[in-house]
């Protein structure tokens, strides 16, 4: 695990080492940079694999040149295959990619199984590629003369010659909790889609999508049986090939089956990772430490129980908001951030994690209250419906849901939307139209239309994957473990594993009305049943206590007096209603928002 770093063009020396240097904490075993008159290509290591010098990186192979961040699990395999045709030098995986790229060009990317941002030069020509379900972020500028890329966006800004705010990566933000791609908060700066990889030529980039779960072809497998079977012989060999390190391997502990799976196959294939688990001082209700303490007593390993409060939280919050670069609407950063801080005092470079497996599973009760609402599009009289919704506004999500419902337009805009267009038509002082947001999606939405594809569920998924996981939870995951330079490892996010879940009757998945029903009974011969029928309590927290008691709250407010973006009345609300326990995520991601326009705006 890496950050990478270039400019194809002319460059300040000065100016390239300043910015690469703030990528340090993602790489602090070794600095490679490869220079030219026009090329500054750059790589800051983690070492993982083959930790000798001799895998260093940039790794030059004749005309190539590869700077990677990321972890290739099949490179074994890759490496005696293409053993005839390349000769080896080291013992990493990244070699592996040079090797797969002189044999089969750009299409070398699809034999790859891992999570990866790629950057490789060849014949003047810059390629970028970020993994499949995107775990690893992959950030640029392109000036047309000057062509600047980076793990994170601190490396960037640098290169901004102002700072404007990107109105897309605002409202995008405020409908789904991060800017969609390719948006970042910067105008000037955009990102990589998951599945996508870029062309840089004669100073021209061109994106295009490689990758696409919607590819896998539907129906493949109808029976039960043949699903169970097929989904535990790739969790477990996704699990397996992720526990391959030449350093210290930990795992995230909380109550539900996600993580109980995780441990489960680790401890089967003889190795039993460390568990770790957070709580909050004083509000126990919120944490699962009872739970997980249960759970490890369950599977006979060893859990680590990190306890916060509101002075840590607080502390901890300013860091954060500087590693995530932008507004991300997710306050469990934070204790994830402090839960991080101790594994890395303990002396652990990797951890695996359960993210994907509720988008994969329909693990969201939510998932299933939509299903039952599509129903209602069916319904053959309902004007009056669509009328008495229309003229009755409400700021509650079922009012919504229901309008879009009687108004035949999309009701599943993933997961984690917050604002709906009216709301932010309410609270924003310009005029958003209703259903304006589904701009954002309409790329997926179009992909997902003309698939073989028609389930509700599987768009479910499919819009979940994409943004929810890969630009929400994979962002988090990624900047507050490597702020204590940590790998992050998601084994249900094994494209092998996700693509083939695409190819199982989807009825299979909810026909029960059951969340992760088919992951139940994949792992009811292996965990414990209280395990497997605990009620899902997620990631939660008690981040708006710690705001009000903190009075850092009034910082929305004072933000908004100096911007005018938001109606004052309409703001007033929110904030109250937030106390009172209502729309608290609504007002944190406006807190995170104030917090951020305040540094680079104001």
């Amino acid at each position: 695990m890496c950050a990478i770093f270039g400019i194809v063009g002319e460059y300040n020396e000065h100016k390239a080492k300043a910015a690469l240097s703030t990528l340090s904490h993602r790489g602090p075993d070794f600095c490679g940079i490869t220079q030219t008159r026009e090329l500054f290509f750059a790589h800051l290591r983690l070492s993982i694999l083959d930790t000798h010098a001799r895998s260093h990186q940039p790794l030059q192979n004749g005309t190539v040149l590869l700077s990677f961040n990321g972890e290739i699990y099949n490179f074994a395999e890759l490496k005696e295959e293409l053993r005839e045709s390349f000769s080896f030098q080291t013992q990493s995986d990244s070699e592996v990619i040079i090797a797969a790229y002189k044999k089969w060009g750009v299409e070398f990317v699809q034999h790859l199984r891992g999570m990866f941002a790629i950057a490789l030069y060849d014949d003047e020509t810059l390629y970028l590629f970020r993994d499949r379900l995107g775990k690893k972020p992959l950030f640029y500028i392109d000036e047309g003369e000057c062509f600047v890329f980076a793990s994170e966006i601190k490396a960037l800004t640098p290169f901004l010659k102002t700072h404007r705010l990107n109105q897309d990566a605002l409202l995008s933000y405020l409908s789904f909790l991060a800017p969609t791609p390719p948006h970042t908060f910067f105008e000037g700066i955009c990102k990589l889609g998951a599945g996508e990889y870029l062309i840089y030529k004669n100073k021209r980039a061109h994106v295009q999508r490689y990758y696409d779960l919607l590819d896998a072809t539907p129906n493949i497998i109808t029976q039960e049986d043949e699903a169970i079977s097929v989904v535990e012989r790739l969790l477990e060999e996704s699990i397996d090939i992720r526990l391959n390190a030449d350093v210290p391997i930990a795992s995230l502990l909380s109550g539900g089956i996600d993580s109980a799976t995780i441990n489960y196959f680790a401890k089967k294939n003889s190795i039993e990772l460390p568990s770790y688990t957070i709580g909050y001082e004083g509000f126990e209700k919120y944490d699962e430490r009872e739970n997980a303490r249960e759970s490890a007593q369950l599977l006979g390993i060893k859990n680590t129980q990190v306890q916060i409060n509101q002075k840590s939280f607080m502390q901890a919050s300013e860091h954060v908001f500087d590693t995530l670069d932008e507004p991300l609407n997710d306050p469990a950063a934070i204790p994830l951030y402090l839960l991080f801080e101790q594994i890395k005092k303990d002396g652990y470079k990797v951890v695996m994690s359960g993210e994907g497996s509720d988008e994969l599973f329909l693990g969201y009760r939510q998932y299933f209250e939509y299903l039952d609402i599509e129903k209602a599009a069916v319904l053959g009289h309902k004007n009056w419906l669509k009328k008495y919704f229309r003229s009755n506004f409400s700021m509650n999500r079922e009012w919504e849901w229901y309008k879009r419902i009687f108004d035949d337009t999309l009701l599943f805009r993933t997961s984690g939307e917050k604002f709906t267009d009216l709301q932010k038509n309410r609270l924003l002082r310009k005029n958003i139209k209703d259903n304006d947001s589904l701009k954002y999606l309409a790329p997926y939405r179009e992909r997902f239309e003309s698939s073989p594809h028609s389930d509700h569920s599987l768009w479910y998924s499919y819009i979940d994957l994409n943004l929810f996981q890969a630009e929400h939870f994979l962002t988090k995951l990624d900047r507050v473990s490597m702020a204590h330079s940590i790998e992050s490892r998601t084994p249900f996010l094994d494209h092998e594993l996700a693509g083939k879940v695409f190819s199982i009757s989807p009825q299979l998945r909810y026909n029960e009305g059951v969340t992760k029903s088919l992951l139940k009974k994949v792992m009811a011969p292996h965990l414990d049943k209280r395990i497997l029928t605990r009620k899902k309590k997620g990631f939660s927290n008690p981040y708006m206590e710690y705001l009000v008691n903190s009075q850092r709250i009034t910082l929305i407010q004072e933000v908004n007096r100096q911007t005018g973006m938001f109606k004052e009345q309409e703001l007033a609300e929110y904030v109250q209603r937030a106390k009172s326990g209502n729309f608290k995520q609504h007002l944190w991601g406006l807190y995170v928002l104030s917090v951020w326009l305040k540094k680079w705006m104001l």
